[in-house]
C-alpha cells in the first residue's frame, strides 16, 4: 500500500503556531494580535510620502517568489505559465504614496535619505504654497467694489443682526439702508423685531466674524468668505494627495481651484454658498483620513506568513473592530455646519454616509470578509450613523442658540401654551419646527421669476451665469479712458475651459466606477451628485448656477484625474511620459490664460464695451 505524502503546513499556521479557536492563534488575544503586527503596517500614523513600504521591505522576496509546485500555478509552470509576483494585503487596503523619481535621488545624490525628507517636506510645502497664491488673489483689492454686491444685501446685514442681537432682525427697505450702511459715518438702522429669514444662521454667523473685525464695511463682510476661499485651496491639495497618493496631483487639483473664475467670485462675494462648500469639502477630507486609518487597523490584523507577507482573513475582515472614529464624528460636525448654512448641506450629509458605508464594505471584503455587507452591518454601521447623523443634528440645533436665548427672534415663542399631540416637546423646540416649516415652505414655493435664473442641466457647460454687479461708466469716469462707454461687471462665472473639461473628467470617472471599479472615481462623483443632483428636483424653482460652487473643488479633482491619466501609467515608458507631460501641461496653461483672460470680469476692472463684449462667448452671459 503506498503512503501518501505528508501534507504541507496549513496556510493557517503562522511562524509554526498552530491557529485554533476559530483561527485565532492559541494564547493570543485579538488586541495583541493587533498590536503585534500594528508596528510594520504603513500609514498607520499620518500618511507621508516618506514612510517605508512593503515593497521595500520584500523587494528581493517578490522577485525570487517560487510558486509551489502542488498548486495549480506550479503544475502549469512546465507550460509556461509565469506567477505573478505575491501582492501583500496590507498594500491593498492603504495604498503606498509614490517614491521618488530615480533621478530626483541621483539629482540629491547621497542615497535615498535626501530624497525621501524632499517629498515628505513638499506634502506640505506644496499645498502651503498654492493656497498662499489663491490668497493673494482672493484677498486683492477685496474691498472692492465698494458697494452692496447681489444678495450681499441679506445676507451682511443678517451677519450683522445675529452679531448684535444673536438672531436676524428687521431693516427698512434695502434702497435706504444700503447707501446708509455704506455711508460714512455709517448710519445703522437696525431694530430688534425678528425678521423672517430663508435660511438658517450659522453662514451670516461666520460672516460676522469679518465685520466684528473689520465693521460693517464691503470688505469686513468678505473677508471670511475670502479665508474660506484660501483655506478650501489648501484643504483640497492635501485632500487630492490622499486621494490619489501624489503631491503632484493635489496640488494640481488645488492649483485648478484657485483659478477657477466661479469659485474666485464667490470667494469674495458675502453669500452663503461658498460657506457650504468649505464646511462639506472639511468632511470629505475627515472622511478620507477616517478611510485610511480604519483601513490600516485592518491591515493591522491580518495573519503574515512566513515571508512576510498579510494575506486576506474571514476572522480578521468580519470581526475586527475599528475602534475610536474621531474623524468621522468631525466630519459630522462639519456636515452639521454645512447644513445649519444653507438646507442644501443635508444632501451631502445623505450621500456621504452612504458613501462611508460603501467603503466599510469594501474595506471588509479586502480584508477576506466572505460577507462584507453582514460584517458592516455587525461592526461599523450603527457606529456609522451614530457618528454622522446625531453628530450634524446635534451641531445644527447648536447653531440656533443666539435664537433659543432671544425674545424677540421671529417665532421664538410660538408654541408657547400650546397643547396638542406634541405638548410633550419642549416649547422652543416646537417654535424651531414651526419656524423651519414655513422656510420649507418658502424654499420649495420660490417660483418668482429672475433675470438671471437657470437650469441645472445648464450649469456644467455655463450655460447662464449671474451678474453680480454692472456699471457702465462714461468716457472719462471712473477710470473709463476710452471713447465710448466701458463696462465694469462681476460675473460669477466658472473659468469655461477648466469646466468644459470637467465634463469630459466627469464621463472619464464613470468608466473608471462603473469599468474599472475605481473608488476614487467613485468618490469624486459621489460628491459631485450631492452637490449637483439633488437640484434637479427643483428645475421649475428660481434657482442660479452659483449654487455649483458646492462642487466645484470636487470637479477640480476629477479633471486632476484626467491629466493624471494623460500623463501615463505607472511603468509607462519615458516617451509616453513625455508625450502626456507636454499635453497635460499645455491643458493648464490654456486653462490658466483663460482664468486671466476672464479676469476683469471677476473683479469688477473698468474696460471698453468691446472688450466685454469680446469675453461674452455665448448669447446667454449677456
Amino acid at each position: 500500500m503506498m503512503r501518501r505524502p505528508a501534507r504541507p503546513p496549513h496556510p493557517d499556521t503562522v511562524s509554526g503556531s498552530p491557529r485554533t479557536d476559530g483561527g485565532r492563534q492559541a494564547g493570543t488575544t485579538p488586541c495583541r494580535k493587533i498590536a503585534a503586527a500594528r508596528t510594520g503596517v504603513p500609514y498607520d500614523e499620518p500618511v507621508t510620502s516618506n514612510t517605508s513600504t512593503r515593497h521595500d521591505v520584500h523587494e528581493d522576496t517578490r522577485a525570487t517568489a517560487v510558486p509551489d509546485p502542488r498548486s495549480w500555478a506550479g503544475r502549469l509552470q512546465r507550460f509556461g505559465h509565469v506567477a505573478p509576483p505575491r501582492t501583500d494585503t496590507r498594500e491593498r487596503l492603504v495604498p503606498p504614496f509614490a517614491q521618488p523619481a530615480p533621478r530626483l535621488r541621483a539629482l540629491l545624490g547621497r542615497g535615498p535619505w535626501p530624497a525621501d525628507r524632499v517629498v515628505g517636506a513638499m506634502g506640505w510645502l506644496g499645498p502651503i504654497l498654492v493656497a498662499v497664491f489663491a490668497g493673494a488673489l482672493r484677498f486683492w483689492h477685496l474691498g472692492g467694489p465698494r458697494a452692496v454686491v447681489f444678495d450681499e444685501t441679506y445676507y451682511a446685514k443678517d451677519a450683522w443682526s445675529v452679531l448684535r442681537l444673536g438672531y436676524e432682525g428687521s431693516w427698512p427697505d434695502r434702497k435706504i439702508v444700503d447707501p446708509q450702511i455704506l455711508a460714512h459715518p455709517q448710519v445703522i438702522s437696525l431694530s430688534d423685531p425678528g425678521a423672517f429669514v430663508a435660511h438658517p444662521p450659522f453662514g451670516k454667523w461666520v460672516i460676522a466674524v469679518g465685520e466684528a473685525l473689520f465693521g460693517l464695511d464691503p470688505f469686513g463682510w468678505r473677508f471670511m468668505t475670502a479665508a474660506l476661499g484660501t483655506l478650501s485651496v489648501l484643504m483640497l491639495c492635501r485632500i487630492g494627495r490622499r486621494l490619489f497618493r501624489s503631491t503632484a496631483l493635489g496640488c494640481l487639483a488645488g492649483a485648478l481651484l484657485a483659478i477657477d473664475g466661479l469659485h474666485y467670485v464667490m470667494s469674495r462675494t458675502a453669500l452663503l454658498d461658498l460657506v457650504v462648500m468649505f464646511f462639506t469639502l472639511a468632511a470629505f477630507g475627515c472622511l478620507l483620513v477616517d478611510r485610511d486609518r480604519a483601513r490600516a487597523r485592518l491591515a493591522a490584523a491580518l495573519p503574515v506568513d512566513g515571508d512576510g507577507f498579510a494575506r486576506p482573513d474571514h476572522d480578521a475582515g468580519t470581526y475586527t473592530g475599528m475602534g475610536p472614529r474621531p474623524w468621522r464624528i468631525a466630519a459630522g460636525v462639519f456636515l452639521g455646519l454645512a447644513a445649519a448654512s444653507k438646507w442644501n448641506g443635508l444632501y451631502f450629509l445623505v450621500f456621504f454616509t452612504a458613501l462611508t458605508v460603501l467603503w466599510d464594505v469594501g474595506s471588509r471584503r479586502v480584508a477576506g470578509a466572505w460577507s462584507p455587507y453582514r460584517a458592516v452591518l455587525r461592526k461599523d454601521l450603527g457606529w456609522s450613523v451614530l457618528s454622522l447623523v446625531p453628530v450634524a443634528l446635534v451641531t445644527y440645533l447648536a447653531t440656533w442658540t443666539g435664537w433659543f436665548l432671544s425674545d424677540k427672534g421671529y417665532g421664538r415663542h410660538w408654541a408657547d401654551g400650546r397643547g396638542g399631540t406634541w405638548s410633550w416637546i419642549p416649547a422652543p423646540l416646537r417654535s424651531l419646527w414651526h419656524y423651519e416649516h414655513a422656510v420649507y415652505e418658502f424654499n420649495v414655493g420660490l417660483h418668482t421669476p429672475h433675470r438671471y435664473q437657470s437650469n441645472p442641466w445648464s450649469w456644467l457647460v455655463l450655460g447662464r451665469p449671474v451678474s453680480f454687479y454692472y456699471q457702465s461708466p462714461k468716457p472719462g469716469q471712473q477710470g473709463c479712458h476710452s471713447t465710448a462707454p466701458c463696462s465694469q461687471e462681476i460675473l460669477a462665472l466658472g473659468t469655461p475651459l477648466l469646466w468644459w473639461t470637467a465634463c469630459a473628467a466627469l464621463v472619464y470617472l464613470l468608466f473608471r466606477w462603473a469599468l474599472r471599479r475605481d473608488w476614487r472615481a467613485g468618490a469624486v462623483l459621489c460628491a459631485v451628485g450631492a452637490g449637483y443632483l439633488p437640484w434637479f428636483n427643483y428645475q421649475d424653482r428660481t434657482i442660479f448656477s452659483f449654487y455649483a460652487v458646492a462642487f466645484v473643488p470636487y470637479l477640480c479633482l476629477a479633471v486632476a484625474m484626467l491629466l493624471g491619466a494623460l500623463l501615463g501609467p505607472p511603468g509607462a515608458s519615458e516617451a509616453r511620459r513625455v508625450r502626456g507631460t507636454v499635453a497635460a501641461g499645455a491643458l493648464v496653461l490654456l486653462i490658466a490664460w483663460n482664468f486671466i483672460y476672464f479676469f476683469p470680469l471677476y473683479t469688477a476692472q473698468v474696460i471698453p464695451y468691446s472688450d466685454w463684449h469680446a469675453r461674452m462667448w455665448l448669447d446667454t452671459w449677456i
